[in-house]
């Protein structure tokens, strides 16, 4: 994994886990408003899956406030929710592993949580022992037990529409990648939306 942070913008890759390829995010530090609702100005990779948990969209508000709110509560009650669920018929999903079905797993997550008193989303996520299965557990929590929608589709964008530095699929075809850039710049000042956002998706052209 690595990451570099120029002055004004960073980008961070970390290894997609299962194809070695890479996933890139693009943040750009200046029109950042929130870490946890659409922080990135992209998402690059050259796959695409079917099923992703994306927390961060805007789809994702009401998951992410009744996530935040389960980790406040006493972890019997939340348990014993979360027991009920286990003996659902429940349509098999790529993202649920077996180890994230296990209460006494869950159990200890939620002494974490109930102990802390995360105030907000975010903290939750920067709380110790906080990782990937715990987060997915109680999203599956909300969704189930709770009636929330949490939003699952993949927001990577196509990495290699204009080719690769490395030439694969084929080499960077720099004047075609040029138009793009060009025509995406006009369709910019020529739309309605206000001076602001049009500053800041100029920007992110560069």
């Amino acid at each position: 994994n690595y990451s570099f942070f120029p002055k004004d913008k960073s980008m961070i890759q970390q290894p997609s886990s299962n194809n070695q390829f890479a996933r890139r995010y693009h943040w750009y530090s200046k029109t950042v408003k929130d870490f946890v609702n659409e922080p990135q100005s992209g998402i690059c990779d050259n796959n695409s899956f079917s099923q992703v948990l994306n927390l961060t969209s805007k789809n994702s508000t009401s998951a992410r406030k009744i996530v935040s709110e389960i980790s406040l509560e006493k972890p019997h009650k939340i348990i014993k929710e979360y027991r009920k669920i286990l003996t659902l018929n429940l349509p098999k999903r790529e993202w649920i592993e077996q180890t994230d079905l296990r209460p006494e797993n869950l159990e200890k997550v939620m002494l974490n949580t109930y102990e802390n008193q995360p105030r907000d989303f975010e903290e939750l996520l920067g709380l110790k022992g906080i990782g990937p299965k715990s987060i997915r557990a109680l999203t599956l929590i909300s969704e189930l037990a709770y009636g929330t929608k949490a939003d699952w589709k993949d927001p990577v964008k196509y990495s290699f529409a204009h080719g690769g530095k490395d030439g694969y699929p084929y080499p960077v075809d720099k004047a075609n990648y040029d138009k793009s850039i060009e025509i995406l710049r006009e369709a910019i000042k020529k739309s309605k939306i206000d001076r602001s956002e049009k500053k800041n998706a100029l920007m992110k052209l560069v």
